[in-house]
C-alpha cells in the first residue's frame, strides 16, 4: 500500500476502540502473564518505559514500519528485535514524550516530524520489570535514519504488506530468560524472529490495521 493511501486510512484509528490485552495474549510466550502483571501493579515497583510503532513512506512511496535489532549486551533484551523506545526520564512530561525522545535518540527521527495517532495498550515485561506504554505514530517524510551506535545493531524496515501477511505468523522453539526450549508465537519479519513483548504489541497494531485497510 502506498503511504499516501495508508495515511488517509490510518487516521481512522484515533477513534477506534483498542483490541487490548486479548490481542497481546495471542502472541504471549507465557501463560502466567496476567498473574505477573497484577503482582507488579500491586507491588508498584516496576519501572516505566515507552515505545513507538512508527510508520513512514519508503523511498519508493510504499508504507514501512521501523523496528530495531538491539545490541548484544548483558541483559534480558540482548540481541532482540524491538520498537524504538526506552525508559522514562525525569525530563519527559508524559509517556508520549518518552516515546518521541527515545525514537529520535535511537533512530534519528526528529520528534517534531512524528504525529502520534494512538496510545495503545500498556504491557508488562516480567524479565526486566518494566511497564511499557506503546504509541502508534506516522511521519510523512521518508526518514534519514541515524541508528544510535550504543544501542542499535541494525535497523529493520518492514514493508506494511509483509507485516500484515498472516503467513509470517509462526511458532519458534526458543530458550528464554525463564524457560529452555519452549514453543513461542512469533513473527518472521525481514528474516528476524520477533517474539515476546514486541510481538504482543505488534499483534494489537495488526488488529487495528485489519479493521481499516
Amino acid at each position: 500500500m502506498t503511504f499516501l493511501d495508508f495515511s488517509k486510512q490510518i487516521v481512522k484509528i484515533e477513534k477506534m476502540k483498542l483490541p487490548g490485552v486479548q490481542s497481546h495474549y495471542k502472541m504471549a510466550p507465557i501463560e502466567r502473564l496476567q498473574e505477573l502483571t497484577n503482582k507488579a501493579k500491586a507491588t508498584n515497583t516496576a519501572r516505566r518505559a515507552a515505545v513507538m510503532a512508527l510508520f513512514y513512506p519508503s523511498k519508493d512511496g510504499e508504507t514501512n514500519l521501523i523496528l530495531i535489532l538491539r545490541k548484544t549486551y548483558k541483559g534480558v533484551h540482548s540481541a532482540q528485535v524491538g520498537f524504538p523506545g526506552g525508559k522514562a526520564e525525569e525530563e519527559d512530561i508524559d509517556e508520549a514524550a518518552t516515546a518521541l525522545r527515545e525514537t529520535e535518540e535511537e533512530v534519528g527521527v526528529p520528534q517534531q516530524a512524528v504525529a502520534v495517532l494512538k496510545k495503545l495498550t500498556e504491557i508488562y515485561i516480567p524479565p526486566s520489570n518494566f511497564f511499557v506504554q506503546p504509541f502508534l505514530g506516522i511521519t510523512s517524510e521518508t526518514p534519514e535514519f541515524v541508528p544510535q551506535e550504543e544501542e542499535v545493531e541494525a535497523l529493520i524496515e518492514v514493508p506494511l504488506s509483509h507485516f500484515m501477511d498472516d503467513s509470517f505468523v509462526v511458532t519458534k522453539t526458543l530458550t528464554t530468560s525463564y524457560a529452555t526450549n519452549i514453543d513461542v508465537p512469533a513473527y518472521l519479519l525481514n528474516g528476524h524472529v520477533v517474539w515476546g513483548a514486541t510481538a504482543m504489541m505488534l499483534s494489537e497494531v495488526r488488529e487495528l490495521l485489519k479493521n481499516i485497510l
